[in-house]
């Protein structure tokens, strides 16, 4: 298919203060994006509100806008610029949640401003828990045991019902904020009253609701990076295994690319769902992160999340791959199919055709917690993490060591098991 001819002059929106779960990736993939659309001739309307980024050198838009991310700011930008179509996958959750305000209140219909990359039921049906969870099992997808609260009594009859311990899950929200893994009744009111004030400050309606559900205790996390295009084409760019199991939030995981421990017929289970995902979600032209858990008794799977953007997980897997997700993802949502775009490495074989690893790759969590001290350094569902380092090896041990050494923090071995004191103790204060 060739590129959109209805595509002049496309507005990005950038991910905006680097803040903890939205730092440099965004920045690295809104760079890719902006030389994309250039690429093919279309004019570039940029607004980020971080003067600290590669994206918002001069020659990477045709005009940048470097203003707050703010719905009254962007209509100006768009009454002023008059873009066709508005890109709002590389900006983050900032450039989603800023996007789902334009369109409902109706400033890009009324300026006829058509979304690229995804589409407002996309995101509103991914990002929306409950809706999520209608789709998936309107797919026939499991998923954990849940159910949606708008109040904290809703919410503590509904964990009489589940029982501990549970998780909790905000919508339209970044890096878990909102969410935490509760043990009792006294932690879950206190989470569930600051996920509701997360959940009704990022609604674009001003109300919001929180999803309590069953905590898979012990199950293994998988991702995938997924990318679809116009004519239902779909590829598995990467699979990423979670070092630590569900719980801990994935940007303050170790995580591993390709997957380790995951059975074939597993995997092939997975792909499938994830294809089901991305249909039933809608999205039309571009990438998602799809979060799966698994069983590690008996291989049961339940989806747990995606994201119909490009996320933290996409600029890992692109460095590992070689795979340019934020790119191929700019030039499907401008009409190209992944059969049209040659592959950056191989330069012969197209972008349909899914990258091959035959190494590892580690990523590795760097913390901060002494400038923090006020913190509770223990990890949860919400991320804490300030910093990561990238490392690739033949094997997972040296990719592992490579990356330790490489968090400079003084340490050249990895450091020892904690003993059963030690966790009981951690154990006691969880639960307290």
């Amino acid at each position: 298919m060739p590129v959109r001819s209805d595509l002049k002059k496309v507005m990005v929106i950038g991910a905006g203060p680097i803040v903890i779960g939205q730092a440099c990736e965004f920045d690295y993939s809104g760079t890719q994006g902006c030389r994309a659309l250039k690429s093919l001739g279309i004019e570039v309307v940029l607004l980020n509100s971080n003067p600290a980024t590669i994206m918002t050198d001069p020659e990477f838009a045709d005009r940048t806008y470097i203003e707050p991310l703010l719905p009254e700011i962007a209509e100006r930008i768009i009454e002023r610029e008059k873009p066709d179509a508005l890109l709002p996958t590389l900006g983050g959750q900032t450039a989603l949640n800023l996007t789902v305000k334009l369109s409902r209140s109706g400033v890009l219909a009324k300026h006829g401003v058509k979304l690229i990359g995804a589409s407002l039921e996309a995101i509103e049906t991914a990002e929306d828990r409950q809706r999520f969870k209608q789709a998936m099992e309107a797919a026939g997808l499991q998923l954990p045991r849940s159910g949606n609260v708008a109040s904290v009594a809703e919410a503590v009859a509904l964990g009489e019902t589940l029982g501990y311990p549970l998780v909790v899950r905000s919508s339209f929200t970044l890096g878990g904020q909102g969410s935490g893994l509760v043990h009792n009744m006294r932690q879950l009111r206190e989470v569930v009253r600051l996920a509701l004030a997360h959940a009704s400050a990022a609604a674009a309606t001003g109300t919001g609701h929180v999803l309590i559900e069953e905590c898979l205790v012990g199950w293994k996390e998988f991702e995938l990076e997924v990318m679809r295009d116009r004519a239902d084409n779909v590829v598995i760019v990467c699979s990423i295994e979670n070092f630590d199991p569900l719980g801990v939030h994935t940007g303050d995981s170790i995580t591993v690319a390709p997957a380790q421990t995951l059975t074939d017929v597993c995997y092939q289970e997975m792909r499938d769902a994830a294809l089901r995902v991305m249909r039933v979600i809608k999205v039309e032209a571009g990438g998602s992160n799809i979060q799966f858990a698994v069983n590690p008794k008996n291989g049961e799977m339940r989806v747990i999340e995606m994201n119909p953007r490009v996320s933290r997980s996409s600029a890992l897997a692109s460095k590992a791959t070689g795979f340019p997700i934020a790119k191929i993802a700019t030039l499907l949502a401008a009409g190209l199919t992944l059969d049209e775009i040659p592959n950056d490495i191989t330069r012969k074989t197209p972008a349909c055709f899914e990258p091959t690893l035959d190494y590892c790759v580690v990523k590795i969590p760097r913390w901060a917690f002494e400038k923090f001290r006020g913190a509770d350094p223990r990890l949860g569902t919400r991320m804490k993490s300030v910093g990561e380092v990238m490392a690739i090896g033949r094997t997972f041990p040296e990719a592992l060591l490579k990356g330790w050494r490489a968090l400079e923090t003084h340490d050249s071995t990895l450091p020892d098991a904690a003993s059963i004191a030690e966790l009981e103790e951690i154990l006691g204060t969880a639960l307290r």
